[in-house]
């Protein structure tokens, strides 16, 4: 295993956390900002934060699973049924989050909240499967575990 690489991908999971942290709980203090700018923002305040802060957590949430089923890498034991229950709340919080996106539409319509709608989507969709996979895999290991 490329020891830089793991570093720097735990860094990365790290920054990402914690920086999501700050900027989801952020959030009514930097749009009262953008709203001096940006109408919507100013017109829709009470909403956009909520919908935004709920987009935050989801994400915070999609990266602690991250966070998780990296440790389970580091310890060199990938296939555990932990880290397939991980992704399927990772496919979860991806509609989930794909779903506030769609009805934050109508209050920012903006070509990149189709772009998260639908990336999103395809992600949520990609966990289930890869869920799927991980659990198959997890049979396999276990019983071959148990062959001697």
């Amino acid at each position: 295993m490329n020891k830089r690489l793991v570093r720097f991908t735990k860094w990365l999971l790290d920054a990402m956390f914690y920086g999501g942290m700050v900027i989801t709980l952020g959030i009514p203090v930097i749009f009262r900002y953008v709203g001096r700018y940006i109408q919507s923002f100013r017109v829709h305040y009470i909403p956009q934060c909520v919908l935004y802060i709920g987009s935050g957590i989801l994400a915070l949430m999609i990266v602690r699973e991250l966070r998780r089923m990296f440790g389970t890498v580091l310890a060199d034991d990938a296939f555990v049924m932990e880290n397939a229950d991980s992704l399927k709340r990772i496919g979860k919080c991806s509609f989930f989050l794909a779903f506030i996106s769609l009805i934050r539409l109508p209050l920012a319509p903006t070509p990149a909240t189709v772009v998260v709608i639908i990336v999103f989507s395809i992600a949520g969709l990609f966990c289930f499967v890869l869920c799927q996979v991980f659990e198959q895999a997890v049979r396999y290991k276990e019983e071959n575990d148990l062959t001697i």
